[in-house]
């Protein structure tokens, strides 16, 4: 009898340990962030309304339905005057960049906020296991990587990702990169970095898809340090529940509505199609139809199939043209932050709109448009970084963060709070100003006079008075 129960409880006792090990190999594979940190330029960067007027007049290539367009631009955008700008604009050479100016301006950003990461997170360079860097539209030789490696003199055995192209969603590609090796290697640090070069993408062409670019980005960028640490868990702000990306680059339609190209004077530049706004949809729609089931609690889902069935019910037995019942599947039952892309004001609301989100839900979305402007992959921290500066942050939060770039793609994850947050980061000299009472900027008040000019008469005025 002894024996035959000796016999049953081997078998038992292997599956126990082989479950343990299961659970205990994947606490291993989590994906933490233990700090970040965005970049804040020095002040003397500052793109401010009288300085926008000048840049724009320099343009020798614009008339009066360029400037007309510009400003329509500008005031609908949601930006306001403390954003920054790459140092060529401020000695006039925009139209005439060099490699240096790219590389210094990424060297500027990679010394300031690197350091500071890793000297406020503890952890030294040479204990940094694994290295992504974003940034799309400057590829040097050696890359940007390369160049943080010599600057921090990392190990020689360090895993690099260098990307480009990747657009405004880059910083999560580069999050999922190393999501997936951290479930193949335990005890890993990684630093993530992600930012954009505007010094040799300013476009001097009168083409409009192509000075819209001009409008919108901002200089900017955020560094983060990752683990998969499980002893450091508890020091950590974030934890990734999921991420999903979706990309549209097949259709011809999507791939081709945001893209760099030449205009037909030969002048680089970054065109923004009409299409961009469908495209946009119907990604963020199929992404959305992904991650909702992993996001989302069953009840929710239950209830959201019930009203798509009851208004397939409803539109069969009604009339034509007869209104059925909304089907909109409520986020915010297992979403308490949103974390949204600040591409432009028109972005904001698109998302604010098809997901029902209340003003308190963008509100850190707009105030980090209005005060850094789209700072293209890094945006999202700045975000992140209102959130928490604003102490909306509590241990146990749910996170959703929601990008998009050229390709076309919309890449989206949720994060859980691991601890209270509160540290005031990049916004420490400024939240309290945030919201203020408009977001208008003055560009309307300093160049209105533009829309009463007649283009047969209309002259460049030699001197404005702002």
């Amino acid at each position: 009898m002894d024996i035959l129960l000796l016999l049953y409880a081997i078998p038992l006792f292997c599956l126990f340990i082989l479950i343990l090990k299961k659970i205990d190999s994947k606490q291993d594979k989590e994906c933490y962030i233990l700090d970040y940190q965005c970049h804040k330029p020095t002040d003397d960067r500052k793109l401010d309304t009288k300085f926008s007027g000048e840049v724009i007049l320099r343009n020798k290539q614009l008339g009066l339905p360029e400037y007309k367009f510009l400003l329509k631009a500008i005031v609908s955008s949601g930006i306001g005057e403390q954003t920054y700008a790459p140092r060529i604009m401020f000695s006039g050479r925009e139209a005439d960049p060099t490699l240096e100016d790219g590389i210094s301006e990424m060297d500027e950003f990679f010394n300031d906020s690197i350091a500071e990461l890793l000297e406020r997170s503890g952890v030294k360079a040479q204990e940094i296991d694994i290295l992504v860097v974003n940034v799309s539209m400057l590829a040097s030789t050696p890359s940007l990587s390369a160049r943080i490696i010599n600057r921090y003199k990392l190990r020689e055995d360090v895993k690099v990702f260098n990307l480009t192209g990747m657009g405004c969603s880059a910083s999560l590609i580069s999050i999922d990169i190393v999501r997936n090796i951290f479930k193949t290697y335990k005890n890993k640090f990684a630093l993530v970095v992600t930012s954009e070069s505007l010094s040799p993408n300013w476009y001097s062409g009168n083409d409009r898809s192509m000075i819209l670019a001009n409008c919108l980005f901002r200089s900017g960028g955020c560094a983060m340090l990752l683990t998969n640490k499980r002893e450091l868990k508890h020091r950590a702000m974030f934890r990734l529940k999921c991420l999903v990306r979706t990309h549209h680059g097949s259709r011809d339609e999507s791939y081709q509505c945001c893209i760099q190209r030449e205009d037909e004077q030969g002048k680089p530049g970054f065109h923004l199609g009409k299409t961009l706004p469908k495209s946009a949809t119907r990604a963020f729609i199929d992404n959305l139809k992904e991650i909702a089931p992993k996001i989302l609690p069953i009840r929710e889902l239950l209830r959201f199939a019930l009203v798509l069935l009851l208004k397939k019910i409803l539109r069969r037995g009604s009339t034509k043209g007869a209104p059925s019942p909304r089907a909109v599947i409520n986020f915010r039952s297992g979403v308490d932050h949103f974390c949204i892309h600040t591409g432009g004001k028109a972005v904001i609301d698109g998302i604010g709109t098809n997901l029902e989100l209340s003003e308190y839900d963008l509100e850190p979305s707009r105030m980090t448009l209005h005060r850094f402007g789209n700072t293209s992959a890094s945006s999202l921290w700045y975000v992140l970084g209102y959130m928490e500066a604003k102490k909306r942050l509590r241990k146990g939060d749910r996170i959703f963060m929601i990008s998009f770039g050229a390709g076309f793609k919309c890449n989206s994850c949720l994060w859980e709070v691991v601890r209270d947050l509160g540290d005031a980061n990049v916004w420490k000299d400024c939240i309290d100003n945030y919201p203020p009472e408009s977001l208008a900027n003055p560009f309307t008040e300093k160049y209105g006079w533009i829309h009463g000019e007649d283009p047969d008469t209309f002259v460049v005025p030699e001197s404005i008075e702002f």
